[in-house]
């Protein structure tokens, strides 16, 4: 009774140490393992895992036990010999005694004959999803007597393990290769995004803008980029990254006038576990996090004194403290700062200091303002035009000639920022293909912003909207009355006297 209780009780034991082997290993580790565990427990003499090759087709040996080094080479293609017919159709076959059978093609070694070394061979497949994925081969010795249901039996339970495992690992290879294609795409992206090109600009200004960016990118210089808000600094700070040689390391931004004084300095530096109310385990600050590449603090000029220290501190000496902490911890990150504030004043204030000015102030980028660069504001207001456009399923095309004119017209206070969120305005207001004057805002309008505020009749709304669209048709006829006409569903007589009444100058489309 005892003896027939062994038997129940050892292949679940078996079957329990197989389970764990494959869920604490490697896959490719626990296969190999497993096999060990069935010869040892079970009395198998030789067994081998055979996988279907996914680039070929064909069936190889991908763990064994007690196979030569000349069988682990072996192949099979598939519906060849016993295991090519087991995975292709996903039946086991069972043969009692190998000599006997004539299909058996000895490829994982040559089997001895005689009476004592005859074998019995089982070979099971591995289910995949959708089909058998591999086949489970095991040598057994010859027993007359042998309950070959319950061998086969225990090694179709194995298999299934088997087949789960290795489904597990490829789905976790797949995703791990997807996510580092992934990474590789959007860091490409990135590049490609915050190239020279993607800087939109070809004014004086802003040529001498990106001969600094060129010399200072392949560099370790802390930079500092100073100018209005809304000038694009966090552009030229992405520039200089991701053309210097930190590009495939992290770039980490932190705006320092949206934390708190109480935040700032843990997110710059990070805490240990314990160092205040609420820190149950230790974190790494943004130094850390950006390790081995470029750090952008956006607004510097907002830091408080009790941080400046520490920022005065990394930059002089390569090293911090955590928040609580007493190890000094490396730095090696390369520190692009911007502000918008007079620095020199904060410093006459004491609101900033001057060491900190001296080490931040290594080479500095001057980002011109809008109103200085009126050459670029077609140029941008073009690509914001053609981005909009698209965001928002829009077929818009152009922006008419005095819709420009009151672009340029204007002084552009909120710059570059405040020109994209007015031509956004208009893509949506927009419900033709040109974006004309009364679809920018009220401020370029009425010059509200400038002080030049009119009272205007409707009389000269109304002359003021045909003169626009009469210069639009212009435009686009290239100062050919006859053909503005047919545009606008007219006469040349009447479009001429529209021209001489609103002093229209033709010459000027051509």
């Amino acid at each position: 009774m005892s003896k027939a209780i062994s038997a129940e009780v050892k292949p679940l034991a078996t079957l329990a140490d197989i389970n764990q082997t494959l869920t604490s290993q490697n896959p490719r580790v626990g296969l190999q393992r497993a096999l060990e565990i069935l010869g040892q427990r079970q009395g198998v003499v030789r067994s081998a895992v055979v996988l279907e090759d996914p680039d070929t087709g064909k069936l190889r040996v991908e763990a064994s036990y007690g196979v030569t080094r000349e069988g682990l080479l072996a192949e099979w293609e598939m519906g060849e010999g016993i295991t090519g017919r087991v995975v292709q159709t996903g039946k086991p076959v069972v043969v009692p005694q190998i000599s006997q059978e004539p299909m058996f093609l000895h490829r994982t070694g040559q089997r001895r004959k005689g009476v004592r070394s005859e074998l019995t061979f089982l070979c099971v497949p591995i289910p995949g999803e959708r089909k058998a994925i591999g086949a489970l081969n095991v040598d057994l010795p010859f027993e007359k007597d042998r309950n070959y249901d319950r061998d086969l039996h225990l090694c179709r339970v194995v298999a299934m393990m088997f087949g789960q495992a290795i489904r597990v690992k490829r789905v976790a290879e797949a995703e791990r290769q997807r996510l580092l294609d992934e990474n590789i795409h959007l860091k490409a992206e990135l590049k490609e995004r915050y190239d020279f090109s993607q800087i939109i600009g070809t004014s004086g200004p802003m040529r001498q803008v990106y001969e600094q960016i060129a010399r200072v990118a392949s560099t370790n210089t802390t930079v500092l980029v100073r100018g209005e808000s809304g000038t694009g600094k966090e552009l030229i700070a992405h520039a200089i990254h991701y053309n210097s040689p930190r590009a495939k390391k992290p770039f980490i931004k932190v705006s320092c006038a949206a934390l708190p004084d109480s935040l700032i300095e843990s997110e710059l530096f990070g805490y240990e576990k314990g160092a205040f109310t609420g820190a149950t385990t230790r974190k790494k600050g943004r130094f850390e996090l950006a390790g081995g590449g470029t750090l952008f603090l956006d607004e510097i000029g907002d830091i408080n004194l009790s941080t400046q220290v520490k920022l005065l501190r990394v930059l002089q000496e390569k090293e911090f403290e955590r928040l609580g902490g007493t190890a000094a911890v490396k730095s090696n990150v390369r520190l692009i700062a911007a502000t918008h504030t007079d620095l020199e004043k904060a410093i006459a204030a004491r609101t900033f200091r001057e060491d900190l000015h001296y080490r931040l102030n290594v080479f500095t980028i001057f980002v011109p303002p809008l109103h200085e660069r009126k050459t670029d504001i077609l140029l941008l207001a073009d690509s914001f035009l053609e981005k909009y456009s698209i965001e928002h399923n829009k077929n818009i095309r152009r922006i008419s000639t005095p819709a420009i004119d009151m672009l340029m017209a204007y002084h552009w206070p909120g710059n570059v920022r405040e020109l994209e969120n007015t031509v956004e305005r208009a893509v949506l207001v927009c419900d033709g293909n040109v974006v004309h004057g009364h679809h920018l805002p009220p401020t370029l309008q009425t010059g509200e912003a400038s002080d030049t505020t009119t009272n205007v009749s409707l009389a000269e709304a109304v002359g003021a909207y045909e003169k626009d669209l009469i210069q639009d048709a212009l435009k686009a006829t290239r100062g050919n009355r006859v053909k503005a006409a047919r545009l606008l569903d007219s006469t040349e007589r009447i479009i001429s006297y529209k021209v001489k009444k609103y002093d229209i100058d033709c010459r000027r489309f051509r």
